[in-house]
């Protein structure tokens, strides 16, 4: 691979800030990252976020097929010379937002890996997203900033976990891959990052209405951190009056004085349920 920094220059451009890029720079790091994968010649990855081809090129010759969604077009004529250039023809680009894009058409009839050295400032949203289509993802690898990679593998209890934590933790089992330092990249950021991986699983006995009722219920727990969860989830969007959050939570099993960050995902799954009884009976 050509090294960002030359293929910029030579083309005139810069790394976007409002964009979010920070181009990996060393094949040999890109080629462990593929490597911890797993993928083979039936998987087809998707990609998000493939840059400059860092990743992609490995990648590409490791998979059946690849899909890069980009969103950047600047860069994308950059890309195409470098898979050209090394003869590789299984690379499908898209120049879309990845969040505006429809990943369950993408993947057909087959289920995807999602891969993705990913901007920090919609990381989290692209999680949410991939929490919610999860049904044509089997894993993903993907790059955090190291410290949203800390909050995203605490557990309840500590001063880490928050509603991304409990989201994705009810949808998938995450582990550490590889950290990866600031010299690894063009330019050079100021933060570590991290490789996670996620297995995304179903729940058994949550639908989809269930699952949005959930994450609207652990979105209000959090709403207000420091305050407990009675108080938290009084009014705000969901609506609910104090009584009725009382009713909930006793209902579950729970203490009322306590904060979101003490509760585990099972627990926020009881008093979703708990919630959604008491909506079903007001209606």
């Amino acid at each position: 691979m050509t090294h960002p920094g030359e293929l910029l220059k030579k083309s005139g451009l810069y790394a976007g800030k409002e964009l979010g890029q920070n181009f990996l720079s060393h094949p040999t790091t890109a080629q462990m990252i593929v490597e911890k994968t797993g993928v083979d010649k039936e998987t087809t990855v998707l990609e998000i976020g493939p840059g400059l081809g860092a990743i992609t090129l490995p990648l590409a010759r490791s998979c059946k097929q690849v899909v890069a969604v980009e969103k950047d077009r600047r860069i994308i004529p950059l890309l195409e010379e470098e898979l050209a250039g090394e003869g590789i023809c299984n690379v499908t680009i898209i120049n879309q937002d990845i969040l505006k894009t429809d990943i369950r058409e993408i993947a057909g009839t087959e289920k995807l890996v999602v891969i993705g050295n990913l901007p920090y400032n919609i990381s989290s949203q692209i999680l949410f997203k991939l929490v919610t289509i999860r049904q044509v993802v089997t894993r993903a690898f993907l790059m955090f900033q190291k410290e949203l990679a800390q909050r995203l593998l605490s557990s309840a209890g500590t001063k880490d976990y928050s509603r991304l934590s409990a989201v994705v933790q009810y949808a998938s089992k995450i582990s550490r891959v590889a950290d990866i330092g600031p010299n690894n990249f063009f330019p050079r950021p100021e933060v570590n990052s991290t490789v996670l991986r996620f297995d995304f699983f179903e729940t058994k006995g949550m639908g989809e209405a269930d699952e949005i009722l959930l994450f609207s219920v652990i979105k209000a727990a959090f709403s207000k951190r420091r305050k407990t969860l009675h108080n938290a989830m009084s009014g705000g969007e969901m609506g609910l009056t104090k009584e009725l959050v009382g009713i909930a939570l006793k209902n579950a099993g729970i203490d009322a004085s306590r904060r979101a960050e003490t509760l585990n995902v099972q627990e926020f799954i009881d008093l979703s349920k708990a919630v959604g009884k008491l909506n079903a009976l007001e209606s």
